[in-house]
């Protein structure tokens, strides 16, 4: 697993690079589903870059992708790559900063390995369950647990808008609330105790790097609905301290 990683993070600078580089040039802007769900061919690019050096790196591994240039994944038995290659597109188009790129890699549907990179501040985070949590070369520790009075939280703006699941009352018990628009951002904000929650609906190229990288610094990764947490599927999932979570499931239904 070691060289696996070692692999990874090098596979995720040169990512970055990749990035840069078409960030340079032109590049052209579609919507997907909505005005503000975009996609550009630096997402599309960036991805099939990292999925075609994961094919060389494990060649019998599967590859999730969310733009559609990885395997059709049905079951996850074995070594499973879920990649994100620009997380904050229209952060990315709008504002040439606060996005990031993302791969997990999972074993029977357990997260191992997790990396988020931060395109712009060149600092990536990596690690995992029994591997701990780095910072570029710096190991984190466990963030300080505030309780929710005690926390920033970060909550999908969707949800804030229709009370989904009673979040305002989230917002009001927590210190305040800040929003940044990438999942994976705001996963590291989760991690470096900026926040103390992070709570979204999220797609598996959203959750899957974060995931590993939470639970490796033992963190709370949950779903509230009634699914329960889906490698293969969108959930409704908070990313907390222990304490900031408990205070959650006390107030959502």
């Amino acid at each position: 697993m070691a060289t696996l990683d070692a692999q990874l993070q090098t596979l995720m600078w040169a990512a970055r690079e990749k990035t840069l580089a078409l960030m340079a040039d032109h590049y052209e802007v579609d919507a997907k589903t909505t005005f503000n769900d975009l996609v550009t061919t630096v997402d599309k690019e960036t991805e099939r870059f990292i999925t075609a050096r994961l094919k060389e790196i494990d060649p019998t591994a599967q590859i999730i992708s969310e733009e559609g240039f990885g395997d059709e994944v049905h079951d996850l038995s074995g070594r499973v790559y879920i990649v994100d290659p620009v997380d904050g597109t229209l952060n990315f188009v709008k504002q040439q900063t606060n996005f990031a790129t993302m791969l997990a890699c999972y074993e029977d549907g357990q997260p191992k390995l997790g990396y988020i990179m931060d395109v712009m501040n060149q600092t990536l985070y990596h690690g995992g369950p029994g591997v701990g949590v780095f910072k570029n070369d710096h190991p984190l520790n466990p963030p300080v647990d505030r309780g929710l009075r005690g926390s920033l939280v970060d909550v999908n703006y969707g949800l804030l808008f229709t009370n989904h699941h009673n979040v305002q009352a989230v917002i009001k018990n927590a210190s305040g609330l800040r929003l940044y628009g990438s999942a994976g951002l705001e996963i590291i904000n989760v991690l470096e105790g900026r926040l103390g929650l992070y709570l979204s609906r999220l797609k598996p190229w959203d959750l899957a790097a974060g995931r590993a990288l939470a639970e490796g610094l033992g963190l709370v990764v949950k779903a509230i609905d009634e699914k329960g947490l889906d490698v293969l599927s969108s959930n409704l999932v908070l990313v907390a301290t222990k304490q900031v979570a408990d205070d959650v499931f006390a107030l959502v239904n």
